[in-house]
């Protein structure tokens, strides 16, 4: 299965939309060069991962990687549409404490306004 990354704007957020797999190599490479693009337009993103279908170790690697750059450099990531499996898998790794998740992508979007 191939990765793909739409992008939309929603009340001045980028809402990244995931579709796929986020494994080690060309999938977590897309995505990195992808959201360090975004970043260096945007600093509030939301990123939908419902389309997601598994994600190892190098792709939650990626994912705190770019949550950190994009800290650092004053931007934001909040994550939305996490199924179960990735939910426990951000529990185990206790990453939950980490990014800012939300149930829907509209509470996501709305969380920027506080």
């Amino acid at each position: 299965m191939s990765f793909k990354i739409e992008t939309r704007q929603q009340n001045g957020v980028t809402i990244v939309s995931c579709n796929g797999r986020i494994t080690f190599g060309d999938e977590a490479m897309t995505l990195r060069e992808s959201l360090k693009k975004i970043l260096a337009e945007s600093r509030q993103v939301v990123l939908n991962l419902a389309g997601v279908s598994y994600i190892d170790s190098g792709g939650l690697g990626t994912l705190v990687g770019v949550y950190s750059s994009a800290r650092g450099a004053g931007a934001d990531i909040k994550l939305t549409g996490l199924g179960q499996r990735l939910k426990d898998t951000l529990q185990i790794t206790k990453l939950v404490t980490v990014f800012e998740v939300y149930e829907t992508e509209q509470q996501a979007v709305d969380a920027f306004k506080r």
